[in-house]
C-alpha cells in the first residue's frame, strides 16, 4: 500500500483488453485492466488499485481484490481511522472489484479465483465480496498474516477465505523463481517472488499470445522507477517495506527484465496511474 506519490505524466496505452488465442485460434482468455480502488491525500496526486481480470474457460480470475464493499460501508470499522487517513482511501461502491465485474457483464460466482500479489489492505478487501473464489498466495505471505504482522488487517480475512498456497519452487522464469498458480485449463498464471516490500510479496506472470503480462505489485510504486535509479519515491518504498534490502533487489530484477526482455514482457504495477488503459470514473 502507499500514498504521497508523485506519479508520472506519461499516460502507459499499451495495456488494453486482450484476446488470446490458443494453437487451435480459440479465445483462451481476455485480460481486463480495472481500477479497484482509489487513494487521495490532499495535495498529492491520485494513487489507483490496478487489478486484472481474466477470462478463462472455466470462469473469471482476479489478480488482487483492491477495495471492498464492506469497507465502502463501514470505512472506520474494517479499517481504522489512522489508516484511512495515512494512504488516503476513497470509498466509492463502483470503485471495488465486484462492481466492476458487474459492469462488465459478469456476476460474483463467475469469479472462480483470486491471485494476491500480497494481503496489505489495499490489495484484500475485495475478498469477501467473492466468498467461493479460491484465493491463491504465496506461502510466505500467509505466515506473515497468520502471524499477526502489524500491516495486514485481520477484517479482510474474517470471512474465512479459501486459501491456496505456494511455497518455494524450482521452476525457471526468465532467471526468476516462478510457482505456476492452479486457475485452471488454458490459463498460464505463476507467481513471480518479488519479495522485500513484504516477505511473501509475488509478481503475477500471465501468458499471453505476444508473450507474458506481469503484474508487479507493489515490487514498483511507479513506472519511472524502471529507468531512474533515485527515484524520489524510493524513500517511501523503502520505508513501507518489511526488507529494504530484498525490495531493491527485486527491483533491480524488474529493471533487468525491462532492458533484456523487453519485446517477450509487459510490465504493470498497482498504483501508477499512468498504467491504467482507461481514464478513472
Amino acid at each position: 500500500m502507499t500514498a504521497f506519490l508523485l506519479l508520472s505524466e506519461n499516460r502507459f496505452d499499451r495495456f488494453d483488453a486482450i484476446r488470446t488465442p490458443d494453437r487451435e485460434g480459440r479465445a483462451l482468455n481476455r485480460i481486463q485492466h480495472i481500477n479497484c480502488g482509489t487513494l487521495l491525500v490532499t495535495g498529492y496526486p491520485t494513487v489507483v488499485c490496478h487489478c486484472l481480470l481474466l477470462e478463462g474457460e472455466q470462469g473469471l480470475v482476479l489478480i488482487d481484490s483492491g477495495i471492498g464493499l464492506a469497507d465502502v460501508r463501514d470505512p472506520v470499522g474494517r479499517l481504522g481511522q489512522e489508516l484511512i487517513d495515512m494512504a488516503g482511501f476513497q470509498f466509492h461502491e463502483y470503485d471495488t472489484a465486484v462492481r466492476r465485474v458487474e459492469s462488465l457483464g459478469f456476476s460474483v460466482d463467475d469469479v472462480k479465483h483470486i491471485v494476491l500479489t500480497h494481503c496489505d489492505p489495499d490489495h484484500t478487501g475485495g475478498l469477501a465480496d467473492f466468498p467461493a473464489a479460491q484465493i491463491h498466495v504465496a506461502e510466505e505471505e500467509l505466515q506473515q498474516v497468520r502471524a499477526g504482522h502489524w500491516r495486514y488487517v485481520s477484517s479482510h480475512f474474517k470471512h474465512g477465505p479459501r486459501w491456496e498456497t505456494y511455497a518455494r519452487g524450482t521452476c525457471d522464469w526468465f532467471g526468476l523463481e516462478s510457482r505456476p498458480v492452479q486457475v485452471g485449463a488454458g490459463l498460464d498464471v505463476r507467481l513471480i517472488p518479488l519479495n522485500g516490500h513484504t516477505l511473501g510479496h509475488c509478481g503475477v506472470a500471465v501468458h499471453q499470445e505476444q508473450g507474458w503480462l506481469l503484474h508487479v505489485g507493489d515490487a514498483y510504486y511507479l513506472r519511472a522507477e524502471l529507468t531512474e535509479e533515485d527515484h524520489p519515491v524510493a524513500a517511501l518504498a523503502a520505508q513501507r517495506a518489511d526488507d529494504d534490502a530484498l525490495r531493491c533487489a527485486s527491483l533491480a530484477e524488474l529493471r533487468r527484465l525491462y532492458t533484456e526482455h523487453a519485446n517477450e514482457i509487459e510490465l504493470c504495477g498497482y498504483h501508477d496511474l499512468s498504467e491504467l488503459p482507461e481514464p478513472l470514473e
